[in-house]
Formats: structure tokens, C-alpha cells, sequence
């Protein structure tokens, strides 16, 4: 590992274990052909080693355009996907679109058919055996001390609002006779999710499963889920069905951190209560990002990693950010130049110091 990257994780430690602020982070990646170009390998019936070029290739890419930028990250091989794939190791069909990710159909309508769907053995699941098939075919190509970062990540909650269709699983959660179904059926996708998590980390320990934007932190930070059927729930409902398996994975695993783009401020206040909630991926809803200062700002709150966002709205959330905030911004470019120009323009606003 050059001297570049081991600077870089000693930044970005010191930005996640809250040490003596040394600045913000800013990072840059370019563009990959899409999973609708190449096809799903986690489905597919051809040898997973067909997209083994497709994903060295992707990683490389990004690793010589940050590399030349002179950026502030850690090259991670990604493992792209859709996601449908703990949907998929219910049973549930994928849908592949011409311009974009593939996802589930839904085939769960009532809390008897959601009873009657097993928990499968992790072993059983093909689409996640074939991303370790992957991950292993990767650290053979690459070598051993090439650093993982994560597939698509979905909470227990949001895989089970994939499989058993969303209308009818929420008219569930709120019929007496039907909570204990949901509560079963929503417990089936979580414990899969854990035990995927748990086995990624068993076989690759060093791996960084910060999923959305893709981003390096430290070992044993814990795994970073989408967490966005939450906007379309109450309060109750998401401390009730959704907020004990966010609590059951960071004490798991040392840490959470979280993606969410639903409209979803009225849940920030119980994203607190979820032990070391230590990054939040925030995609701006209704209310834009302001409201991710008034509630998770500060010494106490996550690190803000943020993505697709404008230069005006950085340089006004690094100054009215509460003292004791931090954050990692990352932008897409097709364009050395423009990277960086944008990198050169943001460490004037906040230098790096270490």
C-alpha cells in the first residue's frame, strides 16, 4: 500500500473515531458501464468469472482517476448490484430494465402466504454465494491485500417491503391479527442480512461495507444499510418494526452506518437511538439537507458522508455545520480537470490539516 492511502486512512480514522479535526474530506470517482450493459451476475446462470473484467476493470478505473485527482480516498472494489438480491434468496423474480438496476417483484400478498415463505440457509442463497464467488475471484486477480468494499445493502425491513408487496404488507403492520406475521417475516430477511454481513467479514475481515456512496472506514466500524421504506411509516411503527434489527446490527457488529433517501426527517430523532450510528449517507428529500444539522449535527451526531450535492450547498453546510460535525463529500466527474478543480475549490474552504 503507497504512502498516498496509508495518509488517507489515517484521515479518514480520525474523521470517523471523532479524533482532533484535521478537516473535511473530499473525494471523487468517475463512471462504470452499468449493471443494464454487462447484466446481473447474481442471477445469471453464466460463470460468475464472465464479469470478473467488468468489476477489476471498474475498480482500477476509479483507483487511477482519484489517484491522479489527488483525492482523499481509499480505493474499494465494488461489488455491483441491484437491490434484489436478498429479495432473490426469498424467491422473489428480478425485473431487468434496459437503462437502470435490476429489483424484485413482489409475490407476498396476505400474512399467511408471508408465514408460509422458510428462512433459507445463507448457503442456499445463489445471488449471495456468487458475490463471495466474486470476492474471491477478485482478491486472486488483484491480490490479497486489495480492499473490499460492498454489494447493494438492504435492512431486514426494507428486503421484506420488496417480497411481499408494499401495500399490502403496510395495511399488515396495522391490523392486530397481521403484526406478528410481519414481525416474523421482516425477522426472516434480517437474519439473512446478518448472517450475509457476518460471513463477508469472517471470510474478508478487512473489508469496508459502507455501501452508498462507496467509501472506506475503519475496520470494525460495522456495515452501512439502506434504510428508506422508513419515510412511508409513522414513528411507531418504525421504532415497532424497523428500529430493534438497526439496534441488533451495531451492536453485532461495533457500529451502523446508513443510506436514506425517503422522506424521513420525522424518524431522525429515533436514528439516534441506534448505538454508535456513526455515518449517514443523507439523498435529500422534501426538506433538503438542513434538517440533518438540527438533528444528527454536532460531536454526538454521524458523520455526514454526502453525495450529489452542489458546491453552494457544501460550502453552506461545512458553515453552519454546530462545531464538532464532519463530514465526507464525494462527486462524480468524467473529467480530471473538473475533479481537480472541485478538489482545489473545496480544501479552500476546508483545508486538510494532518
Amino acid at each position: 500500500m503507497n504512502q498516498r492511502i496509508e495518509k488517507n486512512q489515517k484521515f479518514l480514522e480520525n474523521i470517523f473515531r471523532k479524533g482532533p479535526f484535521q478537516g473535511h474530506a473530499f473525494t471523487v470517482s468517475t463512471s462504470h458501464t452499468p449493471i443494464s450493459e454487462v447484466g446481473d451476475y447474481t442471477t445469471s446462470d453464466r460463470p460468475v468469472k464472465d464479469w470478473l473484467s467488468w468489476i477489476v476493470e471498474g475498480y482500477l478505473k476509479n483507483r487511477a482517476f482519484s489517484e491522479a485527482a489527488g483525492d482523499d480516498s481509499v480505493p474499494l472494489v465494488g461489488f455491483n448490484s441491484g437491490t434484489h438480491i436478498y429479495a432473490s434468496a426469498f424467491g422473489a423474480e428480478t425485473h431487468y430494465f434496459t437503462d437502470s438496476n435490476p429489483c424484485a417483484l413482489p409475490f407476498i400478498q396476505t400474512a399467511a402466504e408471508a408465514d408460509r415463505i422458510r428462512e433459507p440457509d445463507l448457503h442456499e442463497c445463489r445471488t449471495l454465494m456468487r458475490i463471495f464467488e466474486m470476492a474471491d475471484l477478485v482478491k486472486k486477480e488483484l491480490g490479497r491485500e486489495t480492499l473490499l468494499g460492498p454489494p447493494d445493502m438492504q435492512s431486514g425491513f426494507d428486503t421484506a417491503c420488496l417480497v411481499w408487496n408494499k401495500e399490502d404488507i403496510f395495511c399488515s403492520m396495522m391490523m392486530e391479527e397481521d403484526k406478528a406475521a410481519v414481525h416474523r417475516f421482516v425477522g426472516k430477511c434480517a437474519n439473512v442480512f446478518k448472517k450475509f454481513i457476518a460471513e463477508f467479514y469472517r471470510r474478508y475481515p478487512d473489508a469496508s461495507l459502507a455501501h452508498c456512496p462507496m467509501i472506506w472506514v475503519p475496520p470494525g466500524m460495522g456495515p452501512w444499510l439502506s434504510n428508506d421504506e422508513c419515510g412511508a411509516i409513522n414513528v411507531e411503527m418504525f421504532e415497532d418494526f424497523c428500529l430493534p434489527e438497526l439496534v441488533d446490527l451495531s451492536r453485532t457488529f461495533g457500529g451502523l452506518g446508513m443510506h436514506c433517501c425517503a422522506d424521513a426527517e420525522h424518524q431522525f430523532p429515533s436514528f439516534c437511538k441506534i448505538p454508535n450510528f456513526y455515518a449517514f449517507n443523507r439523498v435529500a428529500a422534501k426538506h433538503g439537507y438542513d434538517p440533518i444539522l438540527e438533528h444528527l449535527g454536532g460531536p454526538q451526531g454521524p458523520v455526514h458522508v454526502l453525495a450529489w450535492i452542489d458546491d453552494t450547498t457544501i460550502e453552506r453546510l461545512i458553515k453552519t455545520a454546530p462545531t464538532g460535525t464532519r463530514f465526507v463529500f464525494n462527486r462524480s466527474f468524467e473529467k480530471l480537470d473538473e475533479a481537480k478543480a472541485w478538489l482545489e475549490k473545496m480544501r479552500k474552504i476546508s483545508p486538510r490539516t494532518d
